[in-house]
């Protein structure tokens, strides 16, 4: 079965360009050459190596549900909306822990580290958050939702929250914004402001957060981003950077309990003898974001590349099902050498212009060994 994400890619780049057009005309300057394809290579490597990831993504469900199921739930169209509801429900507690449990926030905080917020932003990903979610959505199968219904049902999920990751849309009807997570619940999920951490957990409903206490209306302008900037293009550094921070704090603590202390409790948690927990700061409303950047010829240069890549990627998903599993290797190797290389362009590394040549070197080739 063919993702409905994949057949949804053209309408996700048809409506990144109308908002990147209505951005132009109406200069609000909500986006950034070197961030918008920087939020869209976490998207293709989350995407391709979710091809090599799928007995977590959905075999554990399907062994759940052939094996262990209590019964078997039959699709009418109210169980079609509890299970949507239920699907919208887990994911409310997946997303809320990732954002409490630090081990979990790994697996999610690529999503948070751009500074703008636009729709290419609901692209950035994490290639390891299938390691978190996987479990959260078990009890379904448990009761007896067939892993087909279950994935139609998570990928509508993801789907609708797309085109909420805009500040181009103010607010929705009340009676919208009291039931559905909109533009402006979302715009406050992404905002480093204090008051705005840790808030709008939902999914497409926006009811959980407020039964459980974690709703918070948008009020004083949103500053985007995390707490500690990412301050790199990289999309290696984007998805790795907090394991390498985790793992170093990990190895300094005393004591069994703090390590599992600091991979259990909220993300920024260290022992006293550490410099203690770290405190969320008020982020100033003029505050410089990150932006390294190159020349104008490389920027042509790596639109012209990137461009592409697009076009492999594309026609890699959609033959990803007909060629052997070496092929999907090479296949994804090569997407996760040319995202890294294409987003280190912006930043002048040396290595990067060496890595690009040796990519360059090998397209033809993989090309070739993957479609011919």
């Amino acid at each position: 079965m063919k993702q409905l994400i994949i057949y949804s890619i053209p309408a996700f780049f048809i409506l990144i360009a109308v908002e990147l057009i209505i951005d132009k005309i109406k200069k609000t300057h909500v986006y950034r050459l070197n961030d918008a394809i920087s939020n869209i290579n976490c998207g293709i490597v989350q995407q391709v190596t979710g091809i090599l990831l799928k007995f977590l993504s959905i075999g554990v469900y399907i062994y759940i549900y052939e094996n262990f199921r209590l019964t078997t739930v039959p699709l009418t169209w109210y169980t079609w909306i509890l299970l949507f509801i239920g699907v919208d429900f887990f994911y409310y507690w997946f997303h809320r822990l990732s954002h409490e449990v630090s081990v979990l926030w790994g697996t999610h905080v690529v999503h948070h580290q751009s500074e703008e917020y636009n729709l290419s932003v609901a692209l950035r990903q994490s290639a390891t958050q299938v390691f978190g979610s996987t479990w959260f959505y078990l009890p379904l199968a448990f009761v007896g939702f067939d892993p087909i219904s279950f994935i139609v049902v998570a990928q509508i999920q993801t789907l609708y929250q797309f085109w909420i990751h805009t500040r181009l849309i103010d607010k929705m009807p009340a009676w919208f914004e009291y039931i559905f997570n909109t533009p402006s619940h979302h715009r406050v999920h992404h905002g480093v402001n204090p008051k705005y951490i840790d808030k709008n957990h939902g999914g497409t409903l926006i009811i959980f957060d407020r039964i459980f206490g974690t709703f918070q209306k948008e009020e004083e302008e949103v500053q985007y981003g995390i707490t500690t900037p990412l301050n790199s293009w990289n999309v290696v550094v984007a998805n790795f950077s907090y394991y390498d921070w985790l793992a170093k704090q990990a190895a300094q603590v005393r004591s069994i309990i703090d390590f599992f202390k600091v991979l259990l409790l909220p993300p920024g948690w260290r022992p006293a003898y550490l410099g203690g927990a770290i405190v969320p700061k008020e982020i100033p409303a003029d505050r410089k974001l990150y932006d390294a950047d190159s020349s104008k010829s490389m920027h042509i240069y790596i639109v012209i590349q990137f461009a592409l890549l697009l076009g492999f990627v594309s026609a890699f998903l959609f033959s990803v099902e007909k060629i052997d599993i070496y092929r999907q290797v090479v296949g994804v190797g090569f997407i996760v050498l040319s995202s890294l290389t294409i987003g280190s362009l912006f930043e002048r590394k040396k290595w990067a212009a060496i890595l690009e040549i040796i990519r360059i070197i090998l397209a033809i080739p993989v090309v070739y060994y993957l479609f011919f």
